[in-house]
């Protein structure tokens, strides 16, 4: 369709098709670590879907808060498996860190999503005292910016979170409407505006920066900028990141990126 290969990603990252075994793996062992550590608590239930579940790994001592990192992959594919290992920077400097997964379209619509991410980081700031960050890649960063939609989040959790920066988001959904990936997205107009960043008309009072690779694609460049020009917020281009190596720096305490979400 019109618009399929400008949200393309794949197709202009060189081996891009290593990236999910190479994330899987560095996962599998930043989990194996943690928990031989007995720093990690997996596959911890926020709802009864077999889905609805995150992992929760810990800093050593009394953590000063929780990070929560929700991942992308347009709302198709990918779970919490693939990601642990960006907790490493944040927990490095004593912030506890909590990944969920989510149902996936086409089996749910992306508003049940954007609820269901919601849960889940209630139920996790249950269970961390402290201020509460977040952080989501692509879609994941889409989702992170709808918790700014006052109600979403339980009052008490609202009133903890002290900064949210949406990595490479996609923040206007009305253009995935002419993508042949909306034949499992499932969107129409209503939800395509009532699930855009951009459009939202209230927002908590939460300081936002949205943050993108300077080398991906020119719509993912155009979606960080709309969504800091309707925002009125910061916006970060990380020189020489593309789509799916933005995310690498989480894995650095002192990088920029984990510096902006916790300093």
């Amino acid at each position: 369709m019109e618009l399929d290969d400008a949200y393309a990603n794949a197709a202009h990252i060189p081996g891009a098709e290593d990236y999910p075994p190479r994330w899987a793996e560095a996962a599998r062992m930043w989990r194996t670590r943690t928990a031989h550590d007995d720093h990690a608590r997996l596959d911890l239930a926020y709802g009864a879907r077999p889905r609805e579940r995150f992992d929760l790994f810990l800093p050593e001592g009394a953590p000063r808060g929780l990070l929560v990192f929700v991942h992308g992959g347009y709302w198709l594919k990918f779970d919490k498996s693939y990601w642990s290992h960006l907790a490493a920077g944040a927990e490095a400097r004593g912030w506890a860190v909590a990944m969920p997964s989510y149902d996936l379209c086409p089996d749910v619509r992306i508003s049940e999503i954007t609820r269901e991410v919601a849960q889940a980081i209630d139920v996790a700031a249950a269970m961390v005292e402290g201020p509460v960050v977040l952080a989501g890649h692509s879609a994941g960063g889409h989702l992170v910016s709808r918790m700014l939609e006052p109600g979403l989040l339980a009052p008490g959790v609202a009133a903890r979170l002290r900064k949210v920066v949406p990595i490479s988001p996609v923040a206007d959904l009305r253009p995935l409407l002419k993508t042949s990936m909306n034949a499992d997205l499932k969107l129409d107009e209503a939800e395509a505006a009532a699930e855009s960043p951009i459009l939202m008309q209230n927002r908590l009072d939460v300081p936002v920066t949205v943050w993108v690779g300077a080398e991906e694609r020119p719509a993912f460049l155009d979606q960080a900028r709309w969504l800091a020009e309707a925002w009125t917020c910061d916006r970060v281009v990380a020189e020489g990141r593309h789509h799916f190596d933005v995310i690498e720096p989480l894995e650095l305490a002192d990088s920029d990126l984990v510096e902006t979400l916790l300093g």
